[in-house]
């Protein structure tokens, strides 16, 4: 029996508008002193850039989300007394997560968010632009496999978010019919993403993030242990983390897992840190824990409150 039943999960990324988080990185001193790292970093004025980027999934913009996840999180220790056991991080989420356990520097955190930004935009101009992933909600297990097996084409599975909610990659000419044939099946079809994601097509992707990137940081043991999107085991080691974050190119996510070892860890408690509009919302979430949302808006609201 542990006392402590906390963990507190970071949430893959989704597309945030700057304005959703523009007051929190410019007023809020947590967020301003993991901006002014980010800044020295990169070389360039992480808000600006973030503010004039088009992209939903832009270089700035991937930086700014990790950036606001972290002060997030350091909000809730701070200010909600969030103290957790165990940490996990859903898809992009998992970097938050390294840098959170202490497995990798926030600096080199940064450094790598920004320099596989730029490797991924460079090997999908080349590459697999004919792939792409659709999220699609109210499709439960065996309704899925059988409009999969109709598609009678290649896909696979790159997140595994609920019982009825997945992301399928599929080639982009089978997107509008994957479309049609979710929503005859009673499916809630959502956006899609291109680049896609979770792919094991990526693995020449991979070696090269792993050559050129992930040599270049240092990861070590973390303090807190971190559970794996990929399977749910519980990364204590240096490498354990590292090979996490660097498998997230191409492996699915698979957040029952997560849900599912949390709970076998004791935890009751999750807290929810940065812009989320999925994880902490899903059913089997929702079911498991109770959710506690630490997020930039209510961060500035409580920041406002005092302040008054």
């Amino acid at each position: 029996m542990h006392d402590n039943d906390q963990a507190t999960a970071f949430p893959g990324m989704g597309p945030v508008p700057f304005q959703d988080v523009a007051e929190f990185m410019v007023a809020h001193p947590i967020a301003r002193e993991l901006v002014a790292i980010a800044d020295e970093v990169l070389g360039y004025d992480l808000v600006a850039r973030y503010r004039d980027s088009s992209a939903d999934y832009s270089e700035a913009g991937q930086v700014a989300y990790l950036v606001n996840c972290l002060a997030s999180a350091r909000w809730a220790q701070q200010e909600l007394g969030v103290r957790p056991r165990l940490l996990a991080g859903a898809s992009f989420g998992g970097r938050a997560a390294a840098i959170h356990s202490g497995a990798l520097d926030v600096a080199d955190g940064v450094w790598l968010t920004a320099r596989l930004a730029r490797l991924e935009t460079e090997y999908f101009a080349e590459h697999h632009s004919d792939v792409v992933t659709l999220s699609f909600a109210r499709t439960p297990r065996a309704e899925l496999d059988r409009v999969l097996t109709e598609l009678a084409d290649w896909h696979e599975i790159s997140c595994y978010i609920d019982d009825d909610f997945y992301m399928v990659s599929v080639r982009r000419d089978r997107l509008d019919w994957l479309r049609r044939r979710l929503r005859s099946a009673g499916g809630l079809p959502l956006y899609d993403t291109s680049p896609p994601m979770h792919v094991s097509l990526f693995g020449e992707l991979r070696d090269r993030a792993a050559a050129e990137v992930f040599e270049s940081v240092t990861f070590r043991d973390p303090v807190l242990p971190v559970v794996a999107d990929q399977d749910g085991s519980l990364r204590t080691t240096a490498e354990g983390v590292r090979d996490m974050v660097l498998d997230g190119l191409v492996l699915p996510v698979r957040w029952p897992d997560v849900v599912r070892s949390l709970r076998e860890q004791g935890i009751t408690q999750l807290c929810v840190a940065g812009p989320d509009a999925l994880f902490g919302r899903v059913a089997c979430t929702r079911r498991a824990f109770e959710v506690l949302s630490a997020s930039p808006r209510l961060a500035m609201h409580s920041f406002r409150q005092q302040a008054s």
